[in-house]
């Protein structure tokens, strides 16, 4: 990856954050939500734009469903914030990372718990 690539990531990442706290008005589209990561194409045509949701799945399928719905409308706006010849097309990916890392984090916790209760058995 470039480093001007890294800086367009970086920077859609902020802009396309900002539109939609501000913009996007859809009552589906979490609270919670949280712009992860952006990752924008080669050819910068198009850009994947990684989300964390805390919530249930009901409310993560809302939120994803109802910004791929509103892409066009978020990279209009976007769109003003930032000058490029041509805006990437938006497709909106539900960030698990958080969610694998919460995991990893409990079962860890069983574990030392485990040998900590054998320990004090002994």
């Amino acid at each position: 990856m470039t480093r001007r690539t890294e800086r367009l990531n970086s920077l859609l990442k902020e802009v396309i954050t900002e539109v939609i706290r501000k913009d996007v008005r859809n009552p589906k589209v979490s609270e919670f939500t949280t712009v992860t990561e952006v990752d924008i194409s080669k050819d910068l045509h198009h850009a994947k734009v990684y989300i964390s949701i805390i919530g249930n799945d009901e409310q993560r399928k809302g939120t994803v469903e109802a910004l791929e719905s509103a892409a066009g409308f978020i990279g209009v706006h976007a769109s003003k914030k930032v000058v490029m010849h041509h805006f990437p097309t938006l497709t909106f990916r539900l960030d698990t990372s958080v969610d694998k890392q919460m995991k990893i984090d409990s079962l860890l916790k069983k574990i030392h718990e485990e040998e900590a209760s054998r320990k004090n058995h002994e």
